[in-house]
C-alpha cells in the first residue's frame, strides 16, 4: 500500500506573499504537478470574505480532480491568537471550522499553544500545569466539529507543545474520538527529539501526516545564518526538500503505516529554494521511496 500524496499551500507561502502566485495559480499548479490531494492553510488566506473564498476554492479544487485533505489553522488555547484573549480563542477556532466545512476539508489541524506568557510560568510551572486548559479547549472544539464531520487534531509544533510525549499526553487528556495528532516528521527535530522515536509514540494517535525536512547544523558550528534558525537547545535548522535533509523520511513513513495509518502525506516545504521545484522534489521522492 502506497500513501496517496498531498501539498500544503503553505510550501508556495514564498510565492504567494510576493503575488508571483494567487491561491488558484496554487491549485493548478499543484495539479499540474500530479499530486493526489491539496491541504489548505490559512497563512496562504483566502482572497476577500473567507467564507466566499472557501467556496470558491472547494469549486476549483472539485473542478481541476484534487481531494482537498486538511484545513490547517493558527491557534493559542493558552494565550489567544494575534493579540486576541485567551477565552476568545475557542469561539475563533470553531469559526475556522466552519470555514474547514464550506471548504469540503474532512480535517483541521489547529495550534495547541505557543507557550505560556513568562507570568504564566513564573513557580517553574511546565507543560503538565497548562495540560488541562489545553485539553479542555481542544476536546470543545473536537465536539463542535464532529457535528460537521470534520476530525480535529493538533500538530507538534510551537516548541512548548512539541516534542512526542507532550503529544501524547494531550491527545490522552483530551480523549474525544474526533481529536489526533498531525504527526510532523520534521518538527520534533525543532524540539531537539529524534524523529524516529518521536514518530513511533505518536504513530497509533495519527490522524495526518506531514513530510517535512530539515537540514541541521549543531550549535558548536555557530548559526550559518542564511535561512537557519535555532531549535529549543540551541542547535540550527533549515527547512529542505524532502529527501534532502537529515529527517529520515522513508522510514518514519514505515513506521505511521505499521501502526495503521491510511491516510495522505502532505508535503510541508519551508526551505529556501524555488517552491514550485522543491515541492517537485518531494514529490518524486516520496513516490520512489514508498516503491522500494
Amino acid at each position: 500500500m502506497s500513501f496517496k500524496i498531498a501539498v500544503s499551500t503553505y510550501s508556495y507561502i514564498a510565492l504567494t506573499r510576493t503575488g508571483a502566485m494567487t491561491l488558484a495559480d496554487v491549485v493548478r499548479k499543484t495539479k499540474e504537478l500530479g499530486f493526489d490531494g491539496i491541504e489548505f492553510a490559512d497563512n496562504v488566506p483566502f482572497e476577500g470574505d473567507p467564507m466566499e473564498g472557501a467556496a470558491k476554492m472547494r469549486d476549483m479544487c472539485a473542478e481541476v480532480g484534487l481531494e482537498i485533505v486538511n484545513y490547517t489553522v493558527g491557534a493559542d488555547l493558552l494565550n489567544g491568537f494575534a493579540g486576541g484573549k485567551a477565552q476568545d480563542e475557542i469561539e475563533r477556532i470553531k469559526h475556522q471550522v466552519d470555514i474547514a466545512e464550506v471548504l469540503g476539508a474532512k480535517g483541521m489541524r489547529h495550534d495547541a499553544t505557543w507557550g505560556p506568557s513568562k507570568e504564566a510560568r513564573a513557580g517553574y510551572r511546565g507543560f503538565d500545569c497548562f495540560l488541562p486548559q489545553l485539553a479542555d479547549g481542544c476536546r470543545t472544539v473536537a465536539e463542535y466539529a464532529a457535528a460537521k464531520g470534520i476530525k480535529t487534531m493538533v500538530e507538534n509544533h510551537g516548541y512548548f507543545a512539541q516534542d512526542s510525549d507532550r503529544m501524547e499526553k494531550l491527545v490522552n487528556a483530551v480523549a474525544h474520538p474526533n481529536f489526533g495528532i498531525l504527526c510532523d516528521m520534521g518538527n520534533f527535530m525543532c524540539a531537539d527529539e529524534d524523529p524516529l522515536l518521536a514518530v513511533t509514540r505518536v504513530a497509533p494517535y495519527t490522524v495526518h501526516v506531514h513530510a517535512k525536512d530539515f537540514h541541521y547544523k549543531p550549535h558548536y558550528m555557530g548559526n550559518p545564518g542564511g535561512g537557519f534558525f535555532p531549535t529549543r537547545a540551541g542547535n540550527y535548522l533549515r527547512g529542505a526538500i524532502v529527501g534532502h535533509g537529515e529527517v529520515p523520511i522513508a522510514q518514519c513513513l514505515q513506521l505511521i503505516k505499521n501502526a495503521g495509518y491510511t491516510g495522505y502525506v502532505s508535503i510541508e516545504f519551508e526551505g529556501i529554494e524555488d517552491p514550485i521545484v522543491s515541492v517537485s522534489h518531494g514529490l518524486d521522492f516520496l513516490r520512489r521511496v514508498q516503491l522500494t
